[in-house]
């Protein structure tokens, strides 16, 4: 009778799952579907639409003007991409992120009181990898020219009426803004008045973003009158921002404010196609992009929950949450000691991290009653057959994951994602809401763009970099990345991350594709640091195991956990420790869920919305149709036809 009764409980969760109301309804589209962070910027890919471009020209419009309205990056960030070429039925990897500049070395950061490098200015940026990025997807995958594509941006960069988000985190940022003498003449348009920012719906121009993109547009033109081919033309663009006078003018501005990046660093640098890493999760071929990125701990958290019953624990049960939060611990803490720039990686850890039977093996670590605040790296050298070559750096590393430094235990979550508040004499820590710079702080540091067409074609960008407060590198209005503060200067924390010229940050950054029957199945992204992987984890397995609808998986609770290091803000080891326990969940958990939790050893904290600013597509092969789902968070958009 008890497992009778059991029976019939797990289906009427089922049911309420896949019956529950959506905040924002779910997009159809049959001939094409674009999503992003910005209702303009989808507008943006839908023009490109209309004017029958393909799914990777609407996604770099979308990117252009996304950039250009600073949604939390800008045209000095980074791009990172996945895309399926309808043509091989291949999934594609572009790595259009930037590397550390000539100089940017430990002993540098340290002589200056760096435990990491910093979170603001010229001294966190790496090359700028998006225009580089942009311009190679185009020529290689889109079919229409530069002009066309950066059409709208260079619109927007004429005059557009700038929304409020962006225009009260360029009041929040102005102390910063001050310092930079290019940036306070393009950001503080009512310098000396009480506000100094753009107001909410005012036209906000940029005309030295205008005259860079009409450089690339006419560098663009020059090359097709000289008889080149519409790719040549494209990449023309490239090498003047890369080798011309737009390069000369960024370096120039950069330097005079302190940087360290050279025409020789840009001319250097190109954006790289790669294979993508993947993994099979009950018939679905999930893809990500390699170690660069935290990517593979989506993967390896896959492989892991692959050896629990997930459907029959019960969508966010006390089991369920305990099983994810100890998967992604474990992920993480390979993550944060394995992972970094392939290229300079002379024994890669990568093949061990993805294999099935190192996952069973981690599996077997999960302790089903309580959390393990301890819980650190794996060996994946054991599952290659090889010595693990970093073992003494294991060792030095448990004295870095001593949190026993004065603070209150638990409850910490990063920079970008809360505003905390305490409650004396209790694990509990209740989120702010009614701090307005808690929802800012939730939806910066990223955005994501997607889109997809009917001849097959689908692309998934996590673009980056450049966010405000951005120091724009001279009369360019580019504003240069922070992601060098994403390196580490202590091998002890991970020995494949450690600054050096040349070197790619390892970030966080990471489009997701997944395929189901050799065909795209789902096309997804997110916003928000060290917690994009975990609110995508989850988003797939709404999907998959709980079978809800993308809308629904992207406005659905979810957890997260700040057992990890973290890759962006504060400068001191003690900013970036882990937080064993410590974890996020919704506001609307139940009493008896929250009860149990303690009971497992975890700091609980509580926010209103804790899915992250999803975007996603999912390609309906049984109709034929395209479904688009858009957060709920904020001004993430979507359009579909």
């Amino acid at each position: 009778m008890r497992v009778y009764i059991l029976s019939i409980l797990l289906i009427c969760a089922v049911v309420t799952v896949n019956a529950q109301q959506t905040q924002k309804p779910p997009l159809h589209g049959k001939n094409w579907m674009a999503v992003t962070g910005k209702p303009l910027a989808a507008t943006a890919g839908a023009m490109i639409f209309q004017r029958n471009g393909n799914a990777v020209d609407a996604a770099c419009a979308m990117l252009a003007a996304t950039c250009t309205m600073w949604d939390v990056l800008s045209w000095g960030g980074e791009t990172q991409a996945l895309i399926y070429n309808p043509k091989t039925k291949k999934v594609i990897a572009i790595n259009a992120l930037g590397v550390a500049p000539t100089g940017a070395t430990p002993a540098f950061y340290k002589s200056r009181g760096y435990d990491f490098p910093p979170e603001y200015g010229p001294l966190a940026a790496v090359t700028p990898g998006t225009v580089g990025g942009l311009c190679y997807m185009l020529a290689e995958y889109g079919s229409m020219s530069l002009k066309e594509v950066l059409a709208p941006a260079m619109d927007m960069a004429a005059g557009y009426p700038i929304e409020a988000q962006t225009a009260n985190m360029i009041e929040r940022g102005k102390k910063y803004l001050k310092e930079w003498t290019y940036s306070r003449a393009v950001f503080l348009t009512h310098e000396g008045q009480e506000r100094e920012a753009p107001e909410a719906g005012e036209l906000f121009v940029q005309k030295d973003l205008l005259n860079t993109l009409t450089k690339l547009v006419e560098a663009e033109a020059a090359a097709l009158k000289n008889h080149k081919s519409r790719k040549e033309a494209i990449m023309a663009a490239y090498d003047r921002f890369y080798k011309g006078d737009i390069a000369r003018e960024f370096v120039r501005g950069c330097q005079e404010q302190g940087g360290l990046i050279t025409m020789e660093d840009l001319a250097r640098w190109k954006p790289q196609e790669e294979e993508p890493l993947h993994v099979n999760y009950k018939g679905i071929e999930v893809y990500k992009l390699k170690e660069w990125t935290q990517g593979p701990m989506l993967l390896q958290s896959l492989n892991i929950l692959e050896n629990f019953d997930l459907k029959a624990m019960g969508y966010n049960s006390p089991q369920y949450i305990h099983t994810l939060y100890q998967t992604m611990n474990l992920a993480f803490a390979d993550r944060d000691f394995y992972y970094g720039d392939p290229a300079f990686n002379k024994n890669p850890a990568i093949q061990g991290l993805l294999r099935k039977d190192y996952a069973k093996a981690r599996a077997r670590e999960i302790n089903p009653d309580h959390n393990d605040p301890l819980a650190g790296p794996g060996d994946p050298y054991e599952f290659m057959g090889k010595p693990n070559p970093y073992l003494h750096f294991l060792k030095e590393r448990q004295d870095l994951m001593d949190t026993t430094n004065g603070r209150k235990p638990g409850g910490f979550v990063p920079k970008h994602d809360a505003t905390l508040l305490f409650k004396p004499d209790t694990n509990l820590i209740a989120i702010n809401d009614a701090d307005s710079a808690y929802m800012d702080r939730l939806w910066r540091g990223t955005t994501s763009v997607e889109a997809a067409d009917k001849d097959g074609w689908v692309v998934s960008i996590t673009p980056s970099g450049g966010w405000l407060p951005a120091c724009i590198a001279g009369k360019t209005g580019v504003g240069m990345s922070q992601r060098a503060q994403s390196f580490v200067l202590d091998s002890a924390i991970c020995p494949f991350n450690v600054i050096a010229p040349g070197k790619r940050p390892r970030v966080t950054l990471t489009p997701s594709l997944a395929l189901k029957d050799g065909k795209p199945f789902l096309c997804f992204g997110v916003q928000g640091g060290d917690t994009q992987d975990q609110n995508l984890l989850q988003f797939f397995l709404n999907v998959v195991e709980f079978g809800m609808t993308v809308q629904q998986a992207t406005e659905a609770a979810n957890i997260n956990t700040n057992q990890l290091w973290l890759s962006l803000g504060g400068t001191t080891v003690k900013d970036r420790q882990p937080r064993p326990g410590s974890i996020l969940l919704n506001t609307q958990t139940p009493a008896a869920t929250r009860t149990r939790l303690e009971q497992m050893g975890y700091h609980l904290s509580f926010g209103d919305r804790t899915s992250g600013p999803i975007n996603a597509i999912f390609l309906d092969a049984r109709h034929g149709t395209i479904w688009g789902g858009s957060s709920n968070h904020g001004e993430d958009y979507g359009i579909g036809w």
